[in-house]
């Protein structure tokens, strides 16, 4: 990549994390190390995954299984020889982070309506961030302590983006809620950036 073209990069994301950060609903946050700030960090991570989350859904699972009808999505993708679900993807990312050991940043995916179970906000912030990003449809950004460590949290909304979203989550026999549309905010992906030392 020339030097012209990785300053446009460069341009590009400092816009995107500026106007995200404008666009947000802010909470008060009380503490944050020198350096970047944790919010700059998580708009800027969130960028990342909903960037690589979109596209792997609109331009491989919606195009391959839904346009195209070449090979299906599902959450038993080794047996059926299919296509990982957007959501199993974006899990196994988190995985993969949290096992490498080189980050003390985590994420994940959860909703107010859940197919998997695991996947429901389990914490007061996540509870009240998930009510306020499907309200709102901004991001909300908080602190929380959790197991004596405090916690810089932000939940993002996460949007059908493609019908293999929406069909996916409003035809399987699990879903709580069976009536999403394209744009509906599906659940919340949070980011916890640890504050202090």
């Amino acid at each position: 990549m020339n030097q012209q073209m990785k300053q446009l990069s460069r341009l590009f994301l400092l816009g995107v994390v500026t106007f995200n950060m404008a666009a947000c609903n802010t909470a008060k946050v009380e503490s944050a190390p020198p350096g970047i700030s944790p919010q700059v960090m998580a708009d800027s991570l969130h960028a990342v995954m909903e960037a690589d989350r979109t596209v792997y859904t609109k331009w491989i699972v919606n195009r391959l299984q839904n346009e195209e009808k070449v090979i299906k999505a599902s959450e038993h993708w080794k047996d059926d020889k299919a296509l990982v679900l957007p959501a199993q993807m974006f899990r196994m990312g988190a995985e993969r982070v949290a096992e490498s050991g080189k980050v003390s940043f985590s994420y994940s995916l959860i909703s107010l309506w859940p197919v998997n179970k695991q996947n429901e906000p389990k914490t007061e912030a996540e509870k009240t961030g998930l009510a306020e990003i499907n309200k709102t449809g901004k991001s909300y950004y908080t602190e929380e302590t959790l197991g004596g460590k405090k916690y810089f949290t932000a939940l993002y909304p996460d949007i059908a983006v493609a019908p293999a979203c929406y069909s996916c989550h409003n035809d399987h026999k699990d879903s709580p809620k069976t009536d999403f549309k394209l744009g509906d905010v599906m659940g919340g992906v949070v980011i916890r950036i640890p504050l202090g030392t």
